[in-house]
Order: C-alpha cells, then sequence, then structure tokens
C-alpha cells in the first residue's frame, strides 16, 4: 500500500481537487449560476468531482511513470517501479481502475437543478454531460502525453507543455465550473485561459533537474533544446503575462454593459495584481542564477509555482463566493 500511494504522488492531488472546488465556487458566485441554491445535493456533487479529479491525476501521474521507466532509473531510482516495489503489471491495473473511477465518476455530474437524484442525473441526455466529455478529453490528454502509441507528446518540446496546461490548466477550470453551471458561455473559459497559459511556460521549471534522463530518454524539454539560460528567460514571461488577463476581465465589457468577470471587482484586482507580483519575484529567483535551475532538485520556483496556482484557486473562489 505504501508503494501505491508513493505511486500516485500525493502532494500532486491537491492541485486538481483545489481546482475542482474553485472553479464550483467560482459558477456558484457567477451570475451564470441557475440552481437558485446551495445545498447538499451542491456539496456532494462538488465533493464526487474534486475526488474524480484527484484520482484521474494518480492514473496520469502512473501511466507516465511506466512509459518513464528508464528515464527514472536515472532521475527518480527512489520511485516504486524503478526500486521494484511494484511490477509494471501492478502499477498498470492500478492505472486502469484509477482512470475508470476518475472518468467514469464524472459521468453522475450533471449541473442542471432538474435532475435531482443521482439515478436521474445518470440517465441526463448526453448534452448535459458537460463534466464528462471534459474529464474524458483530459485523460485522452495525459495519454497522449505518456504512452509512445499515442505519440509521447512528453518527447516534444511544445507538445508536451500543451498536453500538461490543457487539461490541468484550461480544463480543469472549466470542469470544476461545469459541475454547478453550464460553460456554454466565455466566462469560464477565460478564468481557464489565465491558469493555462500560466503553465504553458511555468511547467517547464521541473525539466531542468531532469537533463540527464531526460536526454537518454529522448525528450526534448525545454532546457534541453534551448540550454538552460535560454529556456529560462523563455519561461520567466509566464510567470507575469497571464495574471494581466484578470484586470483585463474586470474592466472589460464586451456587451457593452457587464464586465467578463463577475466576481467582485475589488477581490479580482487584488488578486491579479498580487499574483503579478509574486510572479515578478519568482522571475527574479530564476534569472538571477539559470544555471542554479539545473542544479538543484527542487529549485525554488517550482515551489513558488505551486504555491502560485493555489493561491490564485483560492483567489478566484473567495472573488466569486462572497456575490453569492
Amino acid at each position: 500500500m505504501k508503494a501505491y500511494l508513493v505511486l500516485a504522488r500525493p502532494f500532486t492531488l491537491i492541485g486538481p481537487a483545489l481546482g475542482v472546488v474553485s472553479g464550483a465556487l467560482t459558477a456558484l458566485g457567477s451570475r451564470h449560476y441557475a440552481r437558485g441554491e446551495f445545498g447538499w445535493d451542491e456539496f456532494w456533487l462538488v465533493v464526487l468531482t474534486a475526488v474524480a479529479a484527484a484520482v484521474l491525476n494518480v492514473a496520469s501521474n502512473s501511466v507516465n511513470q511506466i512509459y518513464d521507466l528508464e528515464i527514472d532509473r536515472i532521475n527518480k531510482p527512489e520511485r516504486p517501479l524503478p526500486k521494484g516495489s511494484l511490477s509494471v503489471r501492478q502499477a498498470g491495473w492500478f492505472t486502469f481502475v484509477c482512470y475508470v473511477f476518475g472518468v467514469g465518476a464524472s459521468w453522475l455530474v450533471v449541473p442542471d437543478p432538474a435532475f435531482t437524484t443521482w439515478s436521474e442525473r445518470a440517465s441526463a441526455p448526453l448534452l448535459a454531460h458537460e463534466c464528462f466529455f471534459l474529464f474524458l478529453l483530459a485523460a485522452i490528454m495525459t495519454l497522449v502525453y505518456s504512452v509512445p502509441v499515442l505519440g509521447r507528446t512528453k518527447r516534444l518540446t511544445l507538445g508536451a507543455n500543451l498536453t500538461i496546461s490543457l487539461p490541468r490548466g484550461l480544463m480543469l477550470k472549466v470542469a470544476g465550473w461545469s459541475v454547478l453551471a453550464y460553460v456554454s458561455h466565455w466566462e469560464p473559459w477565460y478564468i481557464g485561459l489565465c491558469f493555462f497559459l500560466f503553465l504553458l511556460g511555468a511547467a517547464s521549471t521541473k525539466d531542468f533537474c531532469d537533463l540527464d534522463g531526460d536526454s537518454r530518454g529522448g525528450c526534448q524539454t525545454l532546457p534541453l533544446r534551448f540550454g538552460v539560460r535560454k529556456a529560462a528567460w523563455i519561461i520567466a514571461p509566464f510567470f507575469v503575462l497571464p495574471w494581466l488577463l484578470i484586470p483585463l476581465g474586470v474592466w472589460w465589457k464586451p456587451d457593452g454593459v457587464e464586465p467578463l468577470l463577475s466576481g467582485t471587482a475589488e477581490l479580482l484586482l487584488g488578486l491579479g495584481f498580487s499574483l503579478i507580483l509574486w510572479g515578478g519575484y519568482t522571475v527574479y529567483l530564476i534569472l538571477r542564477d539559470p544555471d542554479a535551475l539545473s542544479r538543484v532538485e527542487n529549485h525554488p520556483s517550482w515551489k513558488h509555482m505551486y504555491l502560485m496556482m493555489f493561491w490564485a484557486q483560492i483567489g478566484f473562489a473567495l472573488a466569486y463566493i462572497v456575490k453569492f
């Protein structure tokens, strides 16, 4: 059980679960929330989806370690597969079960208040299951990232970052929103865009300390392709520029009446500017000694990337929930 727990990488599960909860609370306080109230029914919908997102991330972590076995023998020899604590077959069955549960559970998530029981939600019309299709697409992307026969985009510079930032950035936020409101309008996608652009660059922070294994595994990560220093300058803007979209969304009124972001303007502006300043500090840490990114296993910028993501998720939820 300890080996399976290590395979799951528990720390990485906080982000997906928090992202779903944040997305749901953001929808709850938006102008698009249509359920009227928030009771136990809505609470359990959010809990189920958050657990499903965490389990789906377990599946993603596991399948990645299966196909990264030779790389991990160099970069992460203490992990269960290279260490021999688990066999590839055991990890494969564990991955399969997690994918089935993670995606399957999302079928029960329907935001329409007309469907009040689990059985009614399960038999709801196909188009009502927006959350399921978002989870399914995210699951496919995680497989495309790791599995050679599906393309293994991990070996491609831009392809790797796209297949990380789309499911974990854009789609995670929209999936959380789809728990309590439909996604057929711009607001959830615009919010998800902030997280997508952030991860598109910031996700590369994990690649700087894995140069040896990634090189032998044929993965052309950003620092391998462009060198450590140039790669550091490439990812730096992604810690700051995406958060400019938050004040822009507060001030921009596409219909001439309502701002694109319907949360509390003051809180959203505070969130946006705090992330811009935080991102600027992280850029300073990266650029003052770019070579340190490849010398230290967990560079401070990696920690700040996760903390910024957590703060952004919490900040959006707070900015919207006060309007409910």
